[in-house]
């Protein structure tokens, strides 16, 4: 099952004492077969040699003129994206070293790689972090890390899907090009089924070679009307929130060596609230106006996902001032339904006593 996310490219890893990711040739290739960078029959020769080149030898240096003498522009930028990523990976040693210095703690960095290279980063981190896991709900909840998410409800449900392959099945209902043909003559097209991770289908998870294709269902609590106005409140073992806190932590004890535990709330209810992180920046922005206490539309809180409490194992290494207290998170969706999670927020915003 270690496996699950090949295109992660963890198989053309080392690690190193610390459980760092190092790079490889072969783990750069990966990125010179990407759309991106593969040639295509309208390339130019100076693409082709450059390609061949790199491919032979993904760390050799590229002269200015090399890249100048490629004649379509996308492809020149791309390569440039490419070339800032290889370079600053191999300059800090580490996937893991060169994740933290896109995002230093006191404020001071500009990330100046494309967003698909972090997010390409953080697959990697995270199989690595998972790679011995055999629970799917916490290998789903992984893809949070570094895929965007759809968020809809259903029957009571919150559910978690994918939104490039929601958004691909919206347009071609799952059939590609043919199925955009189809859709713009208005033909009726092959409807695919999304399914809910459950207990059940977890066979069908480990072996879909599409995995994206399953939601995680993120409600944690039920409740059940009874009689004489009695509620019941149930959490649910199988909570795709509780997956997601897994993950966090084994996130913040790889990159910053502290323990933490995280679980999901309802509210935050406590007069001494004294840090927030946001775990994407709707989050980051309800939480700051909560924290200063102004009023908020409900239809925007309403959007809110999750709520988390992070406390950590030894509270010796907070911060003096808020030593013992509890880290209150935030996870939310934008207008239109997508959650973007940034682990990188988890990094850069605890309240530790000093920088990383």
């Amino acid at each position: 099952m270690e496996n699950f996310w090949p295109s992660s490219g963890l198989s053309l890893l080392l690690r190193n004492e610390r459980g760092w990711l190092l790079p490889t040739d072969a783990y750069l290739r990966l990125f010179l077969a990407r759309p991106e960078l593969a040639p295509v029959p309208e390339s130019c020769p100076a693409e082709l040699a450059l390609h061949a080149a790199l491919t032979t030898s993904p760390c050799r240096p590229v002269a200015p003129a090399e890249l100048q003498a490629l004649q379509d522009d996308d492809v020149r930028e791309s390569y440039g994206h490419f070339l800032r990523f290889r370079d600053g990976l191999l300059a800090a040693g580490t996937l893991e070293a060169y994740y933290l210095s896109l995002f230093p703690r006191d404020g001071s960095g500009r990330v100046t790689i494309a967003p698909l290279f972090i997010d390409l980063l953080a697959q990697a981190i995270t199989h690595n972090l998972l790679s011995d896991s055999t629970d799917a709900y916490e290998v789903r909840a992984g893809e949070m890390l570094f895929r965007s998410q759809r968020i809809s409800t259903l029957d009571g449900q919150v559910l978690s899907g994918d939104q490039g392959v929601i958004d691909l099945l919206n347009e071609t209902g799952g059939l590609g090009d043919f199925g955009r043909f189809l859709a713009e003559a208005k033909a009726p097209l092959r409807a695919i089924e999304l399914q809910v991770l459950t207990d059940e289908r977890l066979p069908d998870y480990w072996q879909h070679a599409e995995r994206h294709r399953h939601l995680l269902d993120l409600t944690h609590e039920v409740k059940n009307d009874l009689s004489h106005g009695l509620v019941l409140t149930m959490t649910r073992a199988r909570s795709g929130l509780k997956a997601l806190a897994s993950v966090l932590q084994k996130w913040v004890r790889h990159f910053l060596g502290v323990s933490v535990t995280l679980r999901p709330l309802q509210k935050i209810d406590d007069a001494a609230w004294r840090w927030h992180v946001g775990l994407d920046a709707e989050a980051t922005a309800l939480l700051n106006d909560l924290y200063e206490g102004r009023e908020v539309a409900p239809g925007r809180l309403q959007r809110l996902v999750s709520l988390f409490r992070l406390d950590f194992v030894n509270s010796r290494e907070m911060r003096a001032d808020v030593a013992g207290k509890p880290v209150y998170l935030g996870l939310m969706m934008n207008a239109d339904g997508v959650l973007r999670l940034k682990p990188q927020n988890l990094l850069v915003n605890l309240p530790l006593p000093q920088p990383m």
